[in-house]
């Protein structure tokens, strides 16, 4: 079938869990399916004549993506919008035309909308069946729920307010999918209405691009991959060098930590023993070096593709609750779950002077990414998806 994919991300190169999701799930897509890729490119550089991505597409077309700034006077007046401040801001009179002059151009049999901002297009394809891809609501309701008063109070309003542009989105999709079974079973609960097709699609990676690398490992060195325009890792990351970093260092003097993605010039607590790298070319051989992965996240929704890709590694991972939300894992066989500064700090220290609790871990973890986590079992279920919808 013909599919027109609408994507936030311009997936490649691959260096956040958006972009890995994107682009592995086209590319298996692309196998069986014609596929048309109109994108927004969050990076200067992106090229869409190179030969990773001309190998999946027929068609791309790429739109500059305007970040959202919430002190712009468009964003100000999206208050009194009935749609979120972001979506106000964010939208894009060219993403608009390009969406109405490729199906002018040609028929297509499926629409597939990636997140929140693609999901915001549908009045221009609406007379097309579609599907509302990686619905992600936990991280809203969890902070409009907040045992933070303050952080409660702020959010009130953007989660109320998505919550009634959500119920319009959703009317225009014939599917959707979410990565995890708890985002499923808030979807339900807060949308009890919606009773069309919610498909699980978890996070998954192909296994055959991580069993190849090969690297030495790196004594006493700790890795974080997440970039800080997403909230949550910037939360993350003040909390562990805040509260935990201390901690380990105290027990294992001149350990390092290494924080890669963009980190927007956010200013950190110290930056003693810890390096931002930035973008990273080889950011699967950096993270196989390094003794212990962290995922100290304290919101958010979704899964966390970091900890999948630490695992198929043979880094082993220590995350809190939130960190390893939605994935099928034991806490002390396939990574340690640790919520508090301390408890968290000892799990790290146990892993750095244990080699074969890290060896143990790292295998049993593994194993599990490649049981549950390929991508080959999840296309085989989005492929039943669409073919139920076309």
């Amino acid at each position: 079938m013909k599919i027109l994919f609408l994507s936030r991300w311009f997936p490649f190169p691959s260096d956040n869990g958006s972009k890995l999701r994107i682009y592995n799930l086209l590319r298996g897509l692309s196998q069986y399916h014609d596929v048309t890729l109109l994108s927004f490119a969050d990076q200067p550089g992106v090229n869409p004549e190179a030969p990773e991505v001309q190998e999946i597409y027929s068609q791309v077309n790429v739109i500059p993506w305007k970040e959202f700034d919430p002190y712009t006077l468009h964003a100000r007046l999206g208050i009194f919008s009935s749609k979120p401040r972001s979506i106000v801001d964010t939208f894009s009179p060219e993403m608009e035309q390009a969406i109405s002059k490729t199906l002018d151009k040609q028929a297509y049999d499926l629409i597939i909308a990636s997140q929140w901002q693609m999901a915001a297009y549908y009045p221009y394809f609406s007379n097309i069946p579609a599907v509302f891809e990686e619905i992600e609501i936990g991280y809203f309701h969890d902070q409009a729920f907040s045992p933070d008063g303050k952080i409660r109070l702020r959010q009130a309003l953007t989660w109320f307010k998505l919550r009634m542009y959500l119920a319009r989105l959703l009317d225009a999709f014939q599917a959707c999918t979410v990565v995890s079974g708890r985002e499923r079973q808030l979807l339900v609960q807060n949308f009890p209405a919606f009773k069309k097709q919610i498909e699980i699609i978890p996070n998954c990676l192909d296994m055959d691009e991580y069993n190849v690398v090969k690297a030495d490992k790196i004594e006493n060195t700790l890795i974080f991959s997440g970039s800080f325009k997403y909230g949550a890792n910037y939360e993350a990351m003040l909390w562990f060098i805040g509260e935990v970093f201390p901690l380990i260092q105290e027990r294992v003097p001149g350990t390092q930590l290494i924080i890669t993605g963009d980190h927007g010039s956010l200013p950190l607590q110290s930056s003693k023993n810890i390096t931002l790298t930035g973008f990273v070319d080889d950011i699967k051989s950096l993270v196989a070096s390094c003794s212990v992965s962290i995922a100290p996240l304290l919101s958010g929704g979704g899964t966390r593709l970091k900890i999948l890709e630490a695992m198929a590694l043979g880094t082993p991972v220590v995350a809190t609750s939130k960190g390893a939300e939605g994935l099928d894992v034991t806490d002390n066989e396939h990574l340690f779950i640790a919520n508090s500064p301390a408890e968290f700090a000892g799990c790290v220290i146990k892993l750095l002077g244990d080699e074969n609790k890290r060896l143990q871990m790292a295998e049993k973890a593994r194993m599990l990414v490649w049981e549950k986590y390929n991508w080959g079992n999840a296309l085989s279920a989005y492929s039943r998806l669409i073919n139920t919808l076309v």
